[in-house]
């Protein structure tokens, strides 16, 4: 089960992603359970984007909202 945090990390992600700090100490979890990934852009930095199952974690909560 994630935290209030993870959540809102991936909500976050998902509406503002240049806006998420890469130090965020919920993105380990979200890491560790596919749910963000990181994306190495050409230029050599890395962004963080919502995988397919991160996805589907937003889908299912704004579901039972």
């Amino acid at each position: 089960m994630l935290s209030p945090h993870e959540f809102a990390t991936l909500m976050l992600l998902k509406a503002a992603p240049e806006q998420v700090d890469m130090d965020r100490e919920e993105l380990d979890t979200l890491l560790e359970h596919q749910l963000v990934a990181l994306e190495k852009l050409a230029s050599g930095l890395q962004r963080l984007c919502l995988t397919d199952d991160g996805d589907s974690v937003l889908q299912a909560v704004a579901r039972k909202g």
